[in-house]
């Protein structure tokens, strides 16, 4: 089905960027991109350090009714890879919710695309997969690539100005309210997100990517063009990847900010090791992913492989836990993301309870925030990323929108969980503003 070439050479950064460049062209592109180079003491449970699908050959998408078993019949009809993303109201699907909050951006609730190109880069090689009818032009595409291809710059504005979805005030009433219900036992936790959003602005999304990317350096970035809808996502988080038999979920909880000196930089990290607020966050979270992985675990085999290890990143420390189990290689993947979706560290616990919460409380419908961006292959693994840290843009309406949160818990301070909801925008309004 697919004709494979592998390629190697000698500058592969260089080579990404053409790669990169030259995938402009498509109207459907998913970049991921693991910054192996320039990260390696995160990097775990990595099958490539970059991987570009383009130009659709099938693809599906759709609301959330019914949304996962339509991926299941397209997964295993196409039995190729598929590339695409898993947006946060597919809860819908899971569960009797529901999301009626203002939506500007109109990105689909599910949406996978069969590439007929796609390219698989681990470490200096690059493995090229064609579909069979277009593995005449590997050849003169790889000529235009070396080559490098002039992007457009378009209209980029210096003045983009941020506004606020919730203001100051207003989030300290809506944490409160969190707080009301946690004191009142209806749940343990909750992720309660804000909106950061401007209209009738113009972006260079390639652009724009390369510098949110050279800020953060994240281990899960990605660029995703689906025609005039954009994501440019420096995220941090594993949700979900599954490779042969083996699951592995690696949650994020638990933030502290970065240093210039040294000293102080180690400070807040070990700070953060110690916080007995984050440490709850995040142990709550392991619980909740024990849980989900369990339905579909082979008896026994739910393992918490780190629990609370901090990750330098160059924004940010992140306190993260590996959750691994085992499962029966007959059970179909998309069930396994089904049964734990969305996942907890974007919810709260317990999750049914929180997701209503947190419905009623945030102004924005999250949409493809919160969601998951990745990847089947033809055997059936896959590997998905948690969209924060992330910028949404609808080229058409000319909306630019990015989100952030933070986990509510009994401990919680207002304030703080303000401040920290600040740290995680910082590198997206640095990127737009600047």
């Amino acid at each position: 089905m697919r004709t494979k070439q592998i390629y190697t050479f000698e500058d592969i950064e260089n080579f990404k960027i053409q790669l990169l460049n030259w995938a402009q062209q498509f109207d459907d592109v998913v970049w991921l991109d693991s910054n192996q180079n320039s990260n390696k003491d995160t990097q775990k449970h990595y099958s490539y350090d970059a991987v570009l699908a383009v130009d659709a050959f099938t693809s599906i998408k759709t609301d959330f009714h019914q949304g996962f078993e339509k991926l299941k019949e397209y997964q295993s009809y196409a039995k190729d890879w598929i590339f695409g993303y898993l947006a946060y109201d597919l809860k819908n699907d899971v569960e009797v919710l529901k999301s009626q909050n203002f939506d500007d951006l109109g990105f689909s609730d599910l949406c996978f695309f069969q590439p007929k190109k796609l390219f698989l880069i681990k470490d200096n090689q690059v493995e090229i997969q064609y579909l069979n009818f277009v593995d005449d032009e590997i050849d003169d595409d790889l000529f235009i690539i070396k080559r490098g291809v002039e992007v457009a710059r378009g209209t980029v504005f210096s003045d983009i100005k941020i506004k606020l979805r919730i203001h100051k005030d207003a989030y300290f009433d809506k944490v409160n309210m969190i707080l009301e219900h946690i004191h009142r036992g209806d749940i343990y936790e909750a992720n309660f997100c804000q909106e950061f959003y401007a209209e009738n602005t113009q972006i260079n999304p390639l652009e724009t990517y390369y510098k949110l990317n050279r800020i953060s350096k994240p281990p899960f970035a990605s660029f995703i063009k689906l025609e005039d809808k954009y994501v440019l996502s420096a995220s941090p988080e594993r949700y979900l990847k599954k490779q042969g038999d083996t699951i592995i979920s690696q949650p994020i909880k638990g933030t502290a900010k970065r240093s210039m000196n040294v000293d102080d930089d180690k400070t807040l990290k070990l700070n953060l090791s110690e916080d007995k607020k984050e440490r709850s966050e995040n142990i709550m979270i392991v619980d909740l992913v024990r849980n989900d992985l369990s339905k579909t675990a082979l008896q026994g085999s739910v393992k918490v492989e780190e629990l609370c290890k901090i990750y330098t990143f160059d924004q940010v420390h992140h306190m993260i836990s590996t959750i691994t189990s085992k499962i029966d290689l007959s059970t179909h993947p998309v069930d396994i993301i089904k049964s734990t979706f969305p996942m907890g560290s974007m919810t709260g616990a317990p999750k049914i309870s929180a997701m209503k919460i947190i419905e009623d409380l945030e102004e924005t419908k999250r949409g493809i925030y919160s969601g998951a961006i990745g990847y089947f292959s033809p055997n059936g693994d896959f590997d998905f990323n948690v969209v924060i840290r992330s910028i949404l843009y609808n080229a058409s309406k000319k909306y630019i929108s990015y989100s952030v949160g933070g986990a509510i818990t009994a401990k919680s301070d207002p304030l703080k969980e303000y401040e920290e909801c600040l740290i995680k925008a910082k590198a997206m309004r640095e990127v737009l503003e600047n």
